[in-house]
């Protein structure tokens, strides 16, 4: 069973830190084509959502503490981060195809925007799984 447990634990990390690196990445220079990365991005959302779910049933099912309160509060800023993406980047990069030149610049300010909140929010969500076991 302690196989099971470190493959989820390294499919988390794994996916947390590119869904996270990449979003800060393109947060801090918006002439990176967020719309490329959209689509890697939401999937290692969906994986790291999915492994914690299951890191949370493992090691935190049944009881309530202050740690887990720590590590809710970073669950909700990264479900948060996902619907961020999904509103903000996602319906602009659809809308990109065919667009002329001065929509193309609000819809990449609307892309850059969306990627600096998740950003935020998911640098909330790392700073919540650091020290939730300090409490």
């Amino acid at each position: 069973m302690q196989y099971v447990y470190i493959v989820v634990l390294g499919l988390h990390v794994l996916t947390g830190v590119f869904w996270a690196g990449v979003t800060f990445t393109i947060a801090r220079d918006p002439e990176i084509r967020a719309e490329r990365f959209f689509a890697p991005q939401m999937g290692a959302a969906t994986v790291a959502v999915i492994t914690g779910a299951l890191l949370w049933h493992f090691f935190h099912e049944g009881v309530f503490g202050t740690m887990e309160l720590v590590l809710a509060i970073g669950i909700v800023a990264a479900l948060a981060a996902a619907g961020v993406l999904g509103a903000l980047v996602g319906p602009a990069r659809r809308q990109l195809a065919g667009a002329d030149e001065a929509k193309t610049i609000a819809l990449r300010a609307q892309m850059a925007m969306g990627e600096r909140i998740a950003g935020g929010l998911l640098a909330l969500t790392v700073l919540c799984m650091a020290v939730a076991k300090l409490f």
